[in-house]
């Protein structure tokens, strides 16, 4: 599942290709969080919390931490995705982080000191729709490969 072997070369399993792709999603975002331009309001950019003004593509607040975490995000996938098991691990606990973090954006006081990463309204959909997408990428990938082991009748007891 790792990849197969075709004429002499490698190819990556779907797992690997999606989880190569988001990871390599984060580490741009991580990386243009820290161009002027493409971050609005660079100036006012802090470490942490709800006090930055800095806002990536105009519309989603960060800080110094926030593309720190989108950048180790992105290298933490791109090594879970050398192996199908660790890119469907990635895809789904990923997507319960992000599940995680959309839920905590929702409660918290986006004026207060608990508002440390900084998120807003749009941080919180993108949360929740990245949680959603890469759950429902890594569990469809995993039930195409279950599906297509138990058909091979490998995984079967006849």
């Amino acid at each position: 599942m790792s990849g197969t072997t075709t004429g002499g070369s490698m190819t990556k399993s779907p797992a690997r290709i999606a989880a190569t792709v988001v990871a390599g999603v984060f580490l741009l975002v991580g990386i243009l969080g820290f161009i002027p331009g493409v971050t609005t309001e660079y100036e006012g950019m802090t470490f942490a919390g709800h006090h930055s003004t800095a806002m990536l593509l105009g519309i989603f607040q960060v800080s110094i931490l926030h593309n720190i975490v989108h950048l180790l995000f992105g290298i933490v996938g791109l090594a879970l995705a050398r192996t199908a098991g660790g890119a469907i691990s990635f895809l789904v606990g990923g997507g319960a982080v992000y599940l995680v973090l959309w839920i905590y954006g929702l409660i918290v006081d986006m004026d207060s000191a608990a508002n440390f990463v900084p998120l807003n309204t749009a941080d919180n959909w993108l949360h929740l729709f990245l949680g959603l997408g890469m759950i429902a990428v890594g569990a469809l990938i995993w039930q195409a490969g279950t599906r297509r082991r138990s058909t091979s009748g490998r995984g079967t007891s006849d």
